[in-house]
């Protein structure tokens, strides 16, 4: 019964997605709709496509896997993903939809006077973020599917993939906003309901006092992140939802720079309800999900309806749980095929519709050709390891090159290829280390504390020394940015 309403459940996901999409296609006509909806997108429904892309398989599955794993330092993850947007709230949105660019890399070269150097090295940053945050989206569809269905693991990152290209040809950016704002309404339905179910029925097991002893004795019992370890995730992911280009990609929509920062506060609303479920279940989990190992902690949501009811009730649920865990990769890897995409075309196929759908292609086929040779890693964590990619490249450039003028190309260059180096190096070199807490091991296993100052520093000092390279164009551009629409003439 299980195999039966889950496969019904992620059929059901699938074809939803692809209607919706096709009827995103009867919108789209023009290379703008395909690139950032002609930026007609309204704050409401804009928010809930940001929602819909941002609340990935870490959001969905990892955080309730961490908080069985970590106790309480588990909740600096939804804490972090969901303060970062205050970040952009206040430093990122409105400047970046006023740039007028349609990608990241257009922005560098409009704010830098048309520098080719550092338009190509924010594209192929742009690529290397995309696919390493895509791959953990096909890891969980081979996990979501491998556990509820019993089919093959490996089907699920190709009906990911198959999926998301449809959708995305289909349409682009207008039909992905369709899809992406329905998508974060489901997840949230999905998270309800099993929450909703699992408390009325343990609720009554316990008194209010024997509840609390019993998570705070569990809690105990985990063992916490360091100091170090807590300070370098935050850095992470307040910085590192900065950089996301499939989230700044959203901000290109909005009809105005106003708009834009009234769309970031209404996803700081959506998005701190949506994470009070996982972290719930979380807290649920570690009551019922005891025997739960760092390999298999991201299927607590998965397993949590079968850890407390029987039979048919506990299929329904675990479908559910299902169909919302594929809303989740669906939704994530739309939105990082479009940026990937936009990237992509408008660097190598002239920055045509057909550019663009070629694009899409590659963006999804190489993630899950790279997902199938890999193995799985605790989601939360690895999409943790590419927010301090991102705050060690793309979000410098983008908090400099908006609050200072004199940044410069090379001073830009310089900081985001050291950010890249240290970073990605340090990341390599970890999984190489042994599994211990020394110090030096943290310092590689988590490096945003270090990484992203560094990146910065570089950023500064090289700008300093090459200040006869400030763009001629910077008092221009500074004022397109930050001058709202209605006196900006």
């Amino acid at each position: 019964m299980t195999n039966l309403f889950s496969v019904l459940a992620l059929v059901l996901v699938s074809l939803t997605t692809m209607l919706i999409a096709f009827y995103g296609l009867r919108l789209s006509r023009t290379t703008s709709d395909f690139y950032v909806a002609s930026r007609t997108v309204r704050p409401w429904w804009n928010a809930s496509a940001i929602g819909g892309e941002y609340l990935s398989a870490a959001s969905f599955l990892g955080v309730a896997g961490l908080i069985v794993l970590s106790g309480q330092s588990g909740l600096w993850f939804p804490i972090g993903y969901t303060a970062g947007y205050l970040m952009l709230l206040l430093f990122v949105a409105a400047p970046l939809r006023r740039s007028q660019a349609y990608t990241i890399p257009d922005f560098a070269q409009i704010r830098f006077e048309d520098s080719i150097m550092l338009r190509k090295i924010t594209t192929y940053l742009v690529v290397i973020i995309c696919w390493l945050y895509i791959v953990p989206q096909m890891h969980g569809a081979a996990l979501t599917l491998s556990i509820t269905t019993g089919l093959p693991g490996w089907i699920g990152p190709l009906i990911v993939a198959a999926v998301v290209c449809l959708t995305v040809v289909s349409g682009g950016m207008r039909s992905v906003t369709f899809v992406q704002a329905f998508q974060y309404w489901f997840k949230l339905a999905a998270l309800v309901i099993p929450t909703l179910f699992v408390l009325f029925q343990v609720l009554p097991e316990y008194s209010v006092p024997e509840r609390a002893a019993a998570v705070a004795g569990q809690l105990k019992s985990i063992s916490s992140m360091s100091l170090y370890e807590t300070i370098s995730i935050i850095l992470a992911l307040l910085f590192g939802t900065l950089g996301l280009p499939h989230v700044l990609v959203r901000f290109y929509t909005n009809p105005t720079g106003h708009a834009a920062r009234t769309t970031t506060a209404i996803v700081l609303c959506l998005l701190s309800v949506f994470y009070l479920l996982p972290t719930t279940l979380g807290v649920l989990g570690i009551l019922y999900t005891k025997d739960l190992s760092a390999s298999n902690a991201d299927a607590t949501i998965l397993l949590l309806p079968h850890s407390v009811f029987d039979g048919v009730l506990a299929d329904l649920l675990t479908a559910v749980v299902v169909g919302g865990a594929f809303a989740a990769f669906l939704s994530t890897t739309s939105g990082l095929a479009v940026s990937l995409a936009g990237a992509l075309s408008q660097e190598f196929f002239n920055g045509t519709v057909r550019g663009f759908r070629i694009s899409t292609v590659l963006a999804t086929a190489i993630p899950v050709v790279v997902a199938l040779l890999t193995s799985s890693l605790a989601l939360a964590g690895a999409i943790g390891n590419v927010f301090a990619f991102t705050a060690s490249t793309i979000c410098p450039l983008l908090l400099l090159g908006i609050w200072w003028r004199s940044l410069t190309a090379r001073g830009a260059i310089a900081g985001m290829l050291a950010g890249a180096a240290s970073c990605g190096l340090a990341l390599l070199g970890s999984s190489m280390m042994p599994n211990n807490d020394s110090f030096w091991v943290l310092m590689l296993r988590q490096p945003a504390a270090w990484s992203v100052p560094l990146a910065f520093v570089v950023m500064i000092l090289v700008s300093k020394k090459s200040t006869r390279k400030i763009p001629t164009n910077v008092d221009r551009v500074m004022a397109l940015l930050h001058v709202p629409e209605r006196s900006y003439k």
